[in-house]
C-alpha cells in the first residue's frame, strides 16, 4: 500500500542539496528510499521533530523498509508482542541461547505460555538454530533491533567470541572460560607485593572507578557485580599494557554485564534492579564474567587506538563529529564557538564512553544492536549518531549561553527515551552516511570547522 511521504528534518534537506547541488523534492524521495533497507516493519519510520536556526520546528521524514524485508514480512505482521514464558531463572533453554550448557539451581520451572511469536522472533530463531550461522543474514537482522531472548547469543556472535559452528560452541565456551580463570589467577588472585608499582597503581584505579560505575542502576552496587568489574577490568588491563586501563573502559563493560545477566532470566525479570543476583549460583556468575571479559576484550579491539596513550582515537572522532556538524548545520557550529564551547569540551566522553552516560542503560542496548551490526559501528557510524543527536536539540541550544550550554551537555534531557527515541536517531544518523559515510572528501569542506 503506498505510504504518503514528509519531507526530510531541515538540516538533512540542507546537507542534501550542498553535496549533490540538486534542490529537487524528486532527489529528496529518492533518499528516502535508498535507507529504505533498515526498517523491518511496512509502515514508515517518522522522523522526530527537529528545529531549524531559527528555532522552528520541522517535520520528520518518512525512513521506507527494504524490499528484501518488505517481501518477508508482507505474509505476516511483526506487531504482535509475544511473552516470553517460563519460570524467572531458565532451567532449561534453547540451544541457540548460550547459557543452555548450565545447570540452574533455581527452582523448578512452571509450565511456559504458548503464546504465537513474532515473524521477526521466527526469522531469529532460524538463523540462530542454524548448523552454521551467517552472519550477514545476522547483522541485517540485528541492525533493526534484537528480542530480548535472542540478544546475549546475537551480541555474542557478532563480537566474534561465539563460533558460528553450533557444534563448537560448547567446547569454545568451556575453553574460553577456563583460560579465563587461569588468567585470574595469575594476575588478581596473587599478593600486593608481588605486584609492581604500576600494576598497584591500576588497580588501585579500578577499584576507584568501579563504584562510580552507572551510579543510577541499583544492579552495579551489589558487591558481587562489583567483585566481577573489579577482576575483569583489572585482568585486561594486565593482558593488554599497550593500552592498559583508562576510565571509561567500565562504562563498556556495563551493557555487556546487563545483557548477558538477564539471559540467565525471563524476559519478565528486570535484573537492574539488583535483587536477582541472590538466584544465581558462584559458578554461573563465574561463566557470566568470562563471557563478559571476552565479548569486552573483542569490542576493545576494534578501537584499541582510543585507549592507548592520549587516545588519538577519541581525538579524531571528536574531530570529525565537529567537521560533520559544521556541513549539516553551519549555525549551530558558529554559536557554539562564539560562545566559546569547543566540541573536546562536551563529545570526548561520547566517544570514550560511546555515549553510555547520556542514555538510559535500555536505550544503549538497542544503540549497540544496530553498531554491532555495523561492522565498524564503533568507530564509524557512533560519529554520525552523534552528530544527530546533537542537531536534535540545535534550535534549544543556539538560544543559550556558555552556562547554559554547559550545563545542558552535561546532562542532556534524555530520562525518558524509549527504544523509540533511540531508532529515529539510528535512521537520522543514517541518512547522514548516506550523505557522508564512505568518502572523507564529503567531510572536507574546504573551509575550517567554524
Amino acid at each position: 500500500m503506498a505510504t504518503q511521504r514528509k519531507s526530510l528534518p531541515g538540516f538533512l534537506r540542507r546537507s542534501l542539496r550542498r553535496n549533490y547541488e540538486e534542490d529537487d523534492e524528486q532527489d529528496v524521495d529518492d533518499l528516502q528510499d535508498s535507507t529504505s533497507h533498515r526498517s523491518q516493519d511496512d509502515e514508515p519510520i517518522e522522523i522526530a521533530p527537529i528545529c531549524n536556526s531559527n528555532g522552528k520546528e520541522l517535520n520528520g521524514a518518512t525512513l521506507m523498509q527494504n524490499e528484501e524485508q518488505k517481501d518477508l514480512a508482507r505474509d505476516t505482521s511483526e506487531r504482535s508482542i509475544s511473552s516470553h514464558g517460563g519460570a524467572p531463572v531458565a532451567d532449561e533453554l534453547s540451544p541457540h541461547r548460550t547459557n543452555s550448557i548450565r545447570k540452574s539451581s533455581s527452582p523448578a520451572s512452571e509450565e511456559p505460555s504458548h503464546q504465537p511469536k513474532t515473524y521477526k522472533e521466527m526469522q531469529y530463531e532460524r538463523t540462530l538454530d542454524a548448523p552454521v550461522v551467517n552472519l550477514t543474514d545476522l547483522r541485517k537482522l540485528t541492525w533493526n533491533g534484537i528480542p530480548f531472548q535472542h540478544r546475549a547469543t546475537s551480541w555474542k556472535l557478532l563480537l566474534g567470541y561465539l563460533p558460528t559452528n553450533a557444534a563448537r560452541r560448547e567446547q569454545t565456551l568451556r575453553r574460553r572460560r577456563n583460560e579465563y580463570r587461569d588468567a585470574i589467577a595469575q594476575h588478581y588472585d596473587i599478593d600486593d607485593d608481588s605486584r609492581t608499582l604500576q600494576e598497584q597503581e591500576t588497580l588501585r584505579q579500578v577499584l576507584v572507578d568501579v563504584p562510580r560505575t552507572a551510579p543510577s542502576v541499583p544492579l552495579f552496587r551489589n558487591e558481587r557485580i562489583k567483585r566481577i568489574l573489579n577482576r575483569l577490568l583489572y585482568v585486561w588491563a594486565m593482558r593488554h599494557p599497550a593500552s592498559s586501563y583508562v576510565q571509561g573502559i567500565n562504562d563498556l563493560a556495563t551493557p555487556l554485564l546487563a545483557v548477558f545477566l538477564a539471559d540467565y532470566f525471563d524476559e519478565t525479570v528486570d535484573v537492574l534492579d539488583g535483587e536477582v543476583m541472590n538466584q544465581l549460583s558462584d559458578e554461573q556468575l563465574d561463566e557470566l564474567e568470562a563471557d563478559i571479559y571476552w565479548c569486552l576484550t573483542n569490542l576493545l579491539s576494534s578501537i584499541q587506538d582510543h585507549y592507548t596513550s592520549d587516545q588519538p582515537g577519541v581525538q579524531r572522532m571528536v574531530a570529525r563529529l565537529e567537521e560533520l556538524v559544521n556541513r549539516i548545520d553551519a549555525d549551530l557550529c558558529r554559536h557554539l564557538r562564539d560562545t566559546g564551547i569547543e566540541f573536546l569540551q562536551f563529545s570526548f566522553k561520547w566517544m570514550n564512553c560511546l555515549l553510555l552516560r547520556e542514555f538510559p542503560l535500555k536505550c544503549v542496548f538497542r544503540l549497540w544492536d544496530t553498531y554491532l551490526s555495523e561492522k565498524a559501528g564503533f568507530e564509524d557510524f557512533h560519529v554520525y549518531v552523534c552528530a544527530a543527536f546533537l542537531c536534535q536539540f540545535s534550535g534549544q541550544l543556539q538560544q543559550m549561553s556558555f552556562d547554559e550550554l554547559f550545563g545542558f551537555m552535561q546532562d542532556i534531557p534524555t530520562t525518558d527515551w524509549t527504544d523509540t527515541e533511540i531508532e529515529i536517531l539510528l535512521s537520522q544518523a543514517f541518512v547522514l552516511t548516506s550523505l557522508f559515510g564512505g568518502s572523507d572528501a564529503h567531510l572536507t569542506s574546504g573551509q575550517p570547522a567554524r
